[in-house]
């Protein structure tokens, strides 16, 4: 009976590895009798079964993803919770995946995961006639009219905060930037000065958990003021608190979704998403260019010289090509957005080497420009240092000119993502991180608290959602200049 047993247990095992087993190479049919071999990505199964590499990609996925491309190369498949990811991190075959809607697809991951971290679910909204809903509204004389309104409520802002101040004042510059720019942008979207300081302390609670909780990481208590700070934004972003009579991006919002048939509960959750993808991302990014140039002298010598002599107004029409490139150079080292799909059909793919590689049907896919191209050495010569000028010509023209395996790259850096047409939100949120950085350093007095500071890491839980955050704060001096 026990040999019985064991033949049957040594059956099933082997039945496993005949079946699930994933090899180097894979015949895949083109008609009745004829099979091409393909070649896989390198698999890493980690060594805990069906978990693999979960526990490590979600710790830092920058610094597991970095461990595997040194191992593997530029494509490799890796196992996390029994799921087999492909990550693509070579910056030359990006199109193959980012312009085939047929064989990858958005999918069902972005479904779960805005029903884990938002309660959302918009079963009857198609996603094309969303985007046009939102192109309509971020572009054109509707992009111009945004950017007014925010251009005033920003001014109004900063300094009404600085004119209550009598001397020098001290704060975090992560918590001045954060502060400011969410109200400024949570004013001009949505229009409600009552609530504005509510819904912004409620919004710290939630973005800071947010991360944590896609990646199932999330303590149980932690949870509990998740869900807490999820519920008080649903409920001040809810009708009650909402001026019915204004022409707001969030009214004109809210009867986009009455008329695609979304009920008010779906109405609330929709606009919290809206919320977090529209303020998310300004103010760390304003953090970090600051930073820069606070703890790099020569550059903001550099800026100060250009911007000097402008108006709020010539920021926006006049040539810096200084600023771009110290933008540019920021977002390069602090955006770090990862692009999902799933594959829904064999796919290959050609990778700059000359291999051509089969993507599976049924595994996920990551192309994840931070490691490559923006942080990759064979691309920007010391890639974690911060050089102001890097986006520059000899001649003072935007520099677009880089090159991987001796190729000009069309995708050299990609801090909105699957590209501009992707992010239609692109030109509102530079010129938001534009004008605010200009008003700070035309209107203020700025000095580090200590000489010398640095500034703080990185937080790893970041990594894939965007603009990353800081692990702690870089302490400032604040005053008017007179």
């Amino acid at each position: 009976m026990v040999w019985t047993i064991f033949a049957i247990i040594i059956g099933l095992c082997f039945l496993v590895l005949l079946f699930f087993n994933r090899t180097r190479y894979r015949l895949v049919p083109l008609c009745t009798f004829l099979y091409v071999r393909f070649i896989i990505p390198p698999l890493d199964k980690g060594l805990m079964p069906w978990m693999g590499h979960a526990l490590e990609f979600g710790k830092d996925s920058a610094k597991f993803l970095a461990r595997m491309k040194e191992k593997h190369g530029d494509i490799f498949t890796v196992r996390v919770a029994g799921i087999y990811i492909t990550v693509l991190l070579d910056p030359h075959s990006f199109d193959t995946v980012l312009d085939d809607a047929v064989s990858f697809e958005v999918g069902q991951s972005r479904v779960q995961l805005l029903a884990r971290t938002f309660g959302l679910q918009l079963n009857g909204i198609q996603e094309n006639d969303e985007r046009r809903w939102m192109q309509q509204h971020f572009h054109a004389k509707s992009l111009t009219q945004l950017c007014t309104k925010m251009k005033s409520h920003m001014n109004n802002l900063l300094l009404n905060d600085f004119n209550y101040s009598k001397g020098w004042r001290q704060d975090g510059l992560f918590n001045l930037c954060y502060s400011l720019l969410f109200r400024t942008g949570y004013l001009t979207l949505f229009e409600n000065e009552g609530n504005a300081s509510a819904v912004y302390k409620e919004f710290r609670k939630f973005d800071n958990r947010l991360t944590k909780l896609a990646r199932k990481s999330l303590k149980r208590d932690e949870k509990k003021l998740f869900t807490s700070a999820r519920e008080k934004l649903w409920e001040l972003l809810s009708p009650a608190f909402l001026d019915l009579e204004s022409n707001s991006w969030q009214q004109e919002y809210i009867t986009f979704l009455q008329n695609e048939g979304v009920d008010g509960e779906m109405q609330k959750r929709a606009l919290l998403l809206q919320l977090w993808t529209t303020q998310c991302n300004a103010g760390p990014a304003t953090f970090w260019l600051l930073g820069f140039l606070l703890t790099h002298p020569e550059a903001m010598g550099a800026v100060q010289s250009e911007l000097r002599g402008l108006t709020p107004q010539d920021v926006q029409s006049h040539p810096t090509p200084v600023f771009d490139s110290v933008l540019s150079e920021t977002l390069r080292l602090t955006a770090a957005v990862m692009i999902n799909r799933d594959v829904v059909q064999n796919k290959s793919v050609h990778t700059s080497d000359g291999r051509e590689y089969l993507l599976r049907k049924g595994d996920k896919i990551i192309i994840f420009p931070f490691l490559s191209p923006q942080t990759n050495p064979d691309i920007y010569p010391e890639p974690q240092m911060f050089k102001y000028d890097r986006f520059l010509n000899a001649d003072m023209t935007e520099k677009t000119t880089f090159l991987k395996d001796q190729r000009k790259l069309k995708h050299y850096t990609m801090p909105w993502g699957a590209g501009g047409k992707m992010c239609v939100g692109k030109e509102f949120a530079i010129f938001t991180i534009k004008q605010f950085v200009f008003l700070v350093l035309t209107h203020l007095d700025v000095e580090l608290c200590e000489t010398g500071a640095r500034l703080p890491p990185v937080d790893p839980s970041r990594y894939g959602f965007g603009m990353l955050h800081p692990r702690g704060d870089l302490r400032c001096l604040f005053d008017q200049l007179n």
